[in-house]
């Protein structure tokens, strides 16, 4: 068994404190969208202001038109990758619960960006198969034990050139436990063996510490 450390490090929030203050400055749509998640019993587990900037950033980079988000939640990230697109793009975002999804439909709305969202409501692993691609950028951030099934609809539905990231992939260490019986760790070590096996990946991990405390990302290219 690993040892899984579970830091609490004071520092951490207060550099992203530091960087929304200097970086990102205030953002009140987004705010308002994380007061109506918590008005309406929503799971605090949104991606941190600084992610949500990179999001939007990297989907910018990738010149994506076409994005797919895997759990929308309350549409927080979903806000953040539609910013990235240009008047005739296009965020197709799939959530398994309905009202997680109205709530979305709200923020979207307020956000300015309903336009350019398709919402579609059901088991991920159901809707992905009535999709066709391709789509340029893929956010992956929903239930961890069927990422690697995630994974392979995101290639299905992939270019060569395709940016994939994975939410939540290293659990504060908890990655490395072989033996762990969460299945949402389970699920993530599958993820990497799947992404390690794929030859038309080019992939890595970046670990991350802020707010969300320990955890990170893991981005993949889909060479063809």
């Amino acid at each position: 068994m690993v040892e899984r450390i579970a830091p609490q490090n004071p520092g951490w929030a207060a550099v992203d404190d530091y960087i929304g203050d200097r970086l990102l400055g205030e953002d009140p749509v987004l705010a308002a969208v994380l007061a109506a998640n918590a008005a309406a019993g929503l799971p605090d587990i949104d991606v941190s202001p600084a992610h949500g900037r990179l999001l939007q950033l990297l989907a910018r980079m990738m010149g994506a038109r076409r994005i797919l988000e895997i759990g929308t939640l309350g549409g927080y990230s979903t806000i953040c990758l539609a910013r990235a697109l240009p008047e005739d793009g296009r965020v197709v975002t799939l959530e398994i619960d309905p009202h997680h999804a109205a709530v979305a439909r709200e923020n979207l709305a307020r956000a300015g960006v309903a336009d350019k969202v398709e919402l579609i409501i059901g088991p991920a692993a159901d809707t992905l198969a009535r999709l066709e691609g391709p789509f340029d950028f893929v956010f992956i951030d929903a239930d961890k034990p069927s990422n690697p099934v995630y994974l392979k609809e995101a290639i299905r539905l992939s270019r060569p050139g395709t940016a994939i990231l994975v939410d939540n992939v290293v659990r504060e260490g908890g990655v490395l436990d072989a033996e762990s019986a969460d299945d949402r760790i389970a699920g993530t070590r599958a993820l990497f063996e799947a992404a390690a096996a794929e030859p038309r990946l080019a992939a890595t991990a970046i670990q991350t510490v802020g707010v969300k405390k320990w955890d990170g990302f893991l981005l993949a290219l889909v060479d063809g």
